[in-house]
């Protein structure tokens, strides 16, 4: 099949499906003679794992672990329950951080007066004003997408 109909039975895009083999989470489609790439039905089982992996949010690295261990009918799955449960850990950490974030915003929206006043007190946070500056022991929060080192 080619790269629109494994996108279809999969789930995953075609640019997606692209990015999953230049990181090699996929291997190289064979190619047509006319260089369209092609695909068969255990590419498409990859792409299914691939995509709920990432949906359950496991990185990339995670996710070539996970292809390893899955491809591996002799792996003790107490493996595959040891990254499942470091992955839990770092969900958790991140929803904490999450929850941080959350009461601090709230916070900052209850001192807004929210009205024709030029003053804000988010808009002043944001800034750092009447705040003193970050200490170098201080990481700044996490951006979306980022992960949480431990």
């Amino acid at each position: 099949m080619n790269i629109g109909q494994a996108a279809s039975a999969s789930g995953v895009s075609a640019k997606m499906i692209r990015h999953y083999e230049s990181v090699a989470l996929l291997p190289p489609a064979s190619r047509t003679d006319s260089g369209y790439r092609q695909y068969a039905d255990r590419d498409v089982h990859t792409l299914r794992f691939i995509r709920r992996s990432r949906d359950l949010g496991f990185s990339i690295d995670e996710i070539r672990d996970l292809l390893s261990l899955w491809q591996d009918r002799r792996r003790p799955s107490r493996q595959v329950k040891a990254l499942a449960k470091v992955h839990i850990e770092d969900l958790a950490a991140r929803l904490d951080e999450l929850q941080s974030m959350k009461a601090a915003l709230e916070h900052l929206v209850r001192c807004c007066h929210g009205d024709d006043r030029p003053d804000c007190p988010i808009l002043e946070d944001l800034a750092g004003v009447n705040r003193p500056h970050r200490s170098a022991d201080r990481p700044p929060a996490p951006r979306r997408g980022h992960r949480v080192a431990r």
